[in-house]
């Protein structure tokens, strides 16, 4: 069985900073490109940076995949590509401008990959990404949800993403998504009117299975009352557990002496069985504030009423700013 949480890469998580795009200073936000007016992204100048503009790439790569999962999925991707393309500590041109475009990219190869799957399922043409329909405000952006964001056509949410969400200018917008100043300024204006448009139709909240639910009771009661016991019971011998920007542990023996033993040594949280995006999940608390939004999340795969995957989000506290979460009722 593959799991769909499955896919696990470790790299680091921090707090965020605010990345300035200078337009009109021959920026080139391509992979290859070098700039001998830059100065040098040495490996670990260009690992910091990374880890600093974390929480903002993910804002983005969230938006436009309509998932803080598949969004973190996008993220390391970039991530892994900005790595592997700065190795050789050549000299880049606007690393913010560089860092975001190959998020850009790899958010639309995602897009396509899963368009791709869905077209096959429904023999619709793949090549029909979208494009369609006046003003409304930054307010209206960032309180719209990711599902709301999927309804745009690609190039109207990459733009109000950019603009809107992130507070990047309409040049800067350009010069990420490789677009001109005129596009943008086309598909910012037709997003904001849908996203006013859709801010009067309510999500719909997603029911998990009996079972589900009666799992994720049981995983929560156990983790509040720390009986690592029985929380070891209900592991797959295979689990694979990811903590998101740390490390990825795989067998029930790895998960309960090293994560386990990590959350028997902290007391600063409240756990409450939940739904993440229409999946089952475990909405963790400050046991400080009882009545804050979840501090974070950690989404749950089973199967045979066994805990198979799962993606602790602790270290990635930024992808629950953007999540649909609900406790069980």
């Amino acid at each position: 069985m593959q799991s769909t949480l499955s896919r696990y890469r470790t790299l680091p998580a921090q707090a965020h900073a605010r990345p300035h795009l200078a337009h009109g200073s021959d920026v080139n936000t391509d992979a290859d490109s070098t700039d001998s007016t830059h100065p040098v992204a040495t490996s670990q100048a260009l690992t910091e940076r990374l880890a600093a503009m974390r929480p903002r790439l993910h804002r983005y790569c969230a938006r436009m995949t309509g998932s803080v999962a598949d969004g973190e999925d996008v993220l390391q991707d970039a991530l892994l590509r900005a790595l592997e393309a700065g190795r050789d500590g050549r000299t880049i041109a606007n690393l913010d401008g560089w860092i975001f475009r190959i998020a850009h990219r790899a958010a639309l190869d995602h897009i396509r990959r899963r368009a791709r799957r869905d077209a096959r399922a429904s023999n619709e043409d793949v090549t029909q990404l979208g494009d369609p329909s006046a003003a409304t405000d930054v307010r209206v952006a960032v309180q719209s949800s990711l599902a709301a964001f999927m309804r745009l056509p690609i190039s109207q949410r990459s733009s109000v993403v950019l603009v809107d969400v992130l507070g990047h200018s309409v040049e800067e917008a350009s010069i990420i998504t490789a677009s001109s100043v005129a596009a943008v300024k086309s598909t910012l204006h037709r997003g904001r009117a849908r996203l006013r448009d859709f801010a009067t139709t309510p999500d719909q909240a997603a029911v998990l299975s009996p079972q589900d639910q009666r799992l994720l009771r049981a995983y929560s009661d156990h983790l509040n009352a720390r009986d690592f016991d029985a929380l070891r019971d209900m592991l797959a011998e295979q689990v694979r557990l990811e903590v998101v920007g740390r490390t990825t542990l795989s067998g029930r023996a790895a998960v309960t002496t090293t994560y386990f033993g990590n959350y028997r040594q902290t007391n600063d949280w409240r756990c409450v069985p939940g739904v993440v995006e229409g999946r089952p999940g475990i909405l963790v608390y400050d046991v400080a504030d009882q009545l804050a939004r979840p501090r974070y999340f950690i989404l749950t795969e089973w199967h045979d009423g066994l805990l198979v995957a799962a993606r602790d989000f602790r270290h990635a506290a930024y992808a629950a700013e953007s999540a649909m979460m609900s406790p069980l009722a």
